[in-house]
């Protein structure tokens, strides 16, 4: 039930937060070694056995990638280009929809009756791939226009995201018992450190936040709708089964905002991590809600019979 109140506890702690930032502002220096905490709990929960299901469903996990590093960043380029973004808030939707996929969409993949080994290790290359893909499609599409240290991003995301992850595995793979009895917990290291990042970053854009606040979740919210879209039915009209089509929805629109919003932080400015601190809390309601209807819909075993159309 904790878990599943997550978006609430998101909204209350970054209520908390807007009226009272400095609770938080003195916290700003955390955001990277909670992000790290999150990286070694999702590795911790990941073997070299999810990464062989790659061989198994190497078509759905292409195809899936793909739309992960394709559909996102173009989509968080054309929302903010209508929505008549300055550079900052930009800058904020194209590393939303530059970063890989959230370690959430494992779990509504799960309650959504969606193949979860597929889900795992889609999560799973598409963060080993997000360290080079991320800075590099950043700096692709806005670095005309501003400064993007790609080389100092790339030795973040290797620091946050791979050296955690290969870490995690790497325990949980010599010392699986010990993991095994732990694991009940990870998911909520993992909430309370999103939440808490979340929170810093809503203080410390807490004076903009009025300003803009309504305009930027409204685009949040398009955006995340064009990833759950366009995962869903570009994967359907390929011939890809209801299991394998829910799936890659989730994968494509479920983005690790958190790390969107870290090194937003890092490297940019608190308003340029306004997009994806809104993304974190947007895409665990969008996501509920769509893994919700989807686990009281039967999955059929191929297009011709899905009802979910």
């Amino acid at each position: 039930m904790v878990i599943q109140l997550f978006p609430l506890w998101a909204l209350l702690l970054s209520g908390v937060a807007f009226l009272q930032p400095s609770l938080f502002t003195g916290l700003s220096s955390q955001i990277v070694p909670l992000l790290t905490i999150i990286m070694l709990a999702m590795g911790l929960t990941l073997s070299p056995a999810d990464f062989k299901q790659v061989l198994k469903n190497g078509k759905a996990v292409g195809v899936g990638v793909l739309l992960q590093f394709l559909v996102m960043p173009i989509a968080a380029f054309c929302v903010a280009f209508a929505f008549g973004f300055d550079t900052e808030l930009t800058v904020g939707m194209l590393l939303v929809g530059s970063v890989a996929g959230g370690t959430s969409s494992n779990v509504m993949c799960y309650l959504a009756k969606g193949d979860t080994a597929l889900s795992i290790s889609m999560t799973a290359i598409s963060t080993l791939l997000g360290v080079v893909l991320t800075p590099f499609l950043v700096s692709l599409m806005i670095g005309q226009s501003v400064d993007v240290p790609v080389a100092s991003m790339l030795m973040s995301l290797f620091k946050i995201v791979l050296l955690p992850v290969a870490g995690g595995v790497l325990i949980n793979t010599f010392f699986s018992k010990f993991v095994r009895k732990a694991e009940p917990i990870f998911p909520y290291i993992s909430m309370f450190a999103i939440v808490l990042i979340i929170a810093i970053v809503v203080a410390l854009s807490a004076s903009k936040i009025v300003q803009v606040g309504m305009i930027v979740a409204a685009a949040v919210i398009l955006h995340n709708a064009i990833g759950l879209t366009l995962g869903y039915w570009v994967t359907y009209w390929l011939g890809f089964d209801a299991r394998v089509c829910r799936t890659i929805a989730f994968e494509v629109g479920l983005q690790n905002s958190g790390l969107a919003a870290a090194l937003a932080v890092k490297f940019f400015t608190p308003m340029a991590a306004l997009p994806g601190t809104i993304f974190s809390v947007w895409h665990n309601i969008s996501g509920s809600l769509l893994a919700s209807y989807w686990s009281r819909r039967p999955v059929a075993e191929s297009n011709a019979q899905d009802t979910d159309k």
